[in-house]
């Protein structure tokens, strides 16, 4: 009776995650993608419409033969709470089942309390977002977290972050599941930001991309075959701590010479700082009031976009080692597009710059047809990917366990069946 149970469990996530990805769909239709019986198929999309989880919305358009019933996810049927942080604001957002958002609230995060303070700002953020979209608690389906720094490789601490000094080791997911009663999922916010611009975004579904994040730090967002990249330790794509530059300023993380510490926002307004406060005349101090100590480094991007000189030079350092580590992440990955945070494209030309000084340090190969774009998405990116990332999950097919009297040459041969039914998980999908 068990095996029986996760059968009819896996063949109704099989025909949610069609509906959701192709829809609206017939029953017909149903059958052609997956291949279930139309039997099988008929009494699980009766009690999916009877649990409304999903709707008919109306007849096929077929001229030419007998109309069909047309099926959608219902989009209602659950929410997902997302909520990204930094150490200058928080933005939580309701979504619906196609991302859809149905509330969102953004403040200041309040750093002067420590850990306790975030984190009890946080929880009040995400209820205050749900009261505001009128969410009912019980249709919750998750909560997806996009943290500032790193996290360890059971997505269940935040580890450290370089932008918030006192964020260690605090077991966020653990407080939320506490809080909420639902499956959460943390996620660094480069990542979570990155999953959105390729699903949602600049990345257009590209199999092979590398997503830059520029802020005070700098990190990449790296997908090989259509696969986010992770590492042994959920660090791949530190760009920022590669060393660039010998007897270079110090970085956080201890070395020096860093990417981060040489062309980060805060080394960029650190640069200015010291240049107006020797006598240097620039439209910087005019934007951080005429007080050096409230210069940024997006005041230095503004500047320069607006032609102020010695914020043009400082953006044309920007340009060249940022180009020059962006070509040794692309002879490493070979991606197909490289995707750069927008914020940068104040500056005209930049985009253009970084591709030519990429296309120069490359191999012709791996640049023929690489194609350089900024992010599209706004402020909800980091929650949107984060969203995203909660709903694969929820959607996900459960595994099948092949038995263990099954010989080494059978088993390809149901994994293919196993595949072609769309029984297999994403992630069992993608190492096959």
């Amino acid at each position: 009776m068990k095996d029986v149970s996760l059968k009819i469990e896996r063949d109704k996530a099989v025909i949610l995650d069609v509906v959701r990805r192709f829809g609206p769909v017939s029953r017909v239709g149903i059958h052609d993608l997956t291949k279930l019986r139309p039997g099988t198929i008929s009494k699980l999309v009766r009690e999916l419409l009877r649990d409304h989880k999903l709707l008919e919305v109306g007849p096929s358009d077929n001229p030419t033969g007998r109309k069909q019933v047309l099926l959608r996810l219902n989009q209602n049927s659950g929410s997902i709470v997302a909520v990204e942080f930094g150490d200058d604001e928080i933005t939580a957002v309701v979504f619906d089942l196609e991302a859809n958002v149905k509330g969102q609230l953004i403040e200041p995060a309040n750093l002067a309390e420590g850990v306790d303070g975030l984190v009890n700002q946080l929880l009040r953020s995400a209820e205050a977002v749900m009261s505001q979209a009128g969410v009912d608690p019980r249709t919750l389906m998750g909560v997806g977290l996009a943290d500032p720094g790193l996290i360890d490789s059971r997505g269940v601490i935040s580890v450290a972050s370089s932008t918030i000094e006192f964020w260690k080791a605090v077991p966020l997911r653990q407080i939320f599941e506490s809080r909420f009663h639902v499956p959460v999922l943390l996620e660094s916010n480069t990542r979570a930001r990155a999953v959105a611009e390729r699903m949602r975004g600049a990345g257009r579904m590209a199999d092979d991309m590398l997503y830059l994040e520029y802020d005070a730090g700098i990190g990449i967002s790296i997908f090989a075959g259509g696969r986010l990249l992770r590492g042994a330790s959920e660090c791949a794509g530190e760009l920022g701590h590669t060393h660039v530059l010998d007897g270079g300023p110090p970085c956080k993380c201890g070395n020096f010479g860093c990417l981060e510490a040489v062309i980060g926002g805060n080394a960029l307004a650190e640069r200015a700082r010291r240049a107006v406060l020797e006598g240097g005349r620039s439209m910087v101090l005019d934007l951080a009031g005429g007080k050096p100590d409230k210069i940024t480094g997006w005041q230095v991007l503004m500047a320069a976009a607006q032609g102020d000189k010695m914020s043009s030079v400082i953006m044309t350092e920007v340009e060249e080692y940022l180009g020059q580590a962006l070509a040794s992440a692309v002879s490493l990955f070979n991606p197909g597009v490289v995707v750069i945070d927008s914020r940068l494209g104040q500056v005209d030309g930049f985009l253009e710059q970084i591709a030519r000084i990429v296309r120069n340090l490359v191999l012709p190969q791996l640049s023929e047809s690489l194609e350089f774009r900024y992010s599209e998405l706004g402020v909800e990116a980091g929650a949107l990917g984060a969203a995203l990332l909660i709903m694969e999950r929820y959607f996900e097919i459960p595994t099948i366990r092949l038995p263990k009297f099954m010989t080494e040459q059978e088993k390809p041969v149901t994994r293919r069946r196993l595949r072609d039914r769309g029984a297999l998980t994403v992630s069992q999908r993608q190492r096959e």
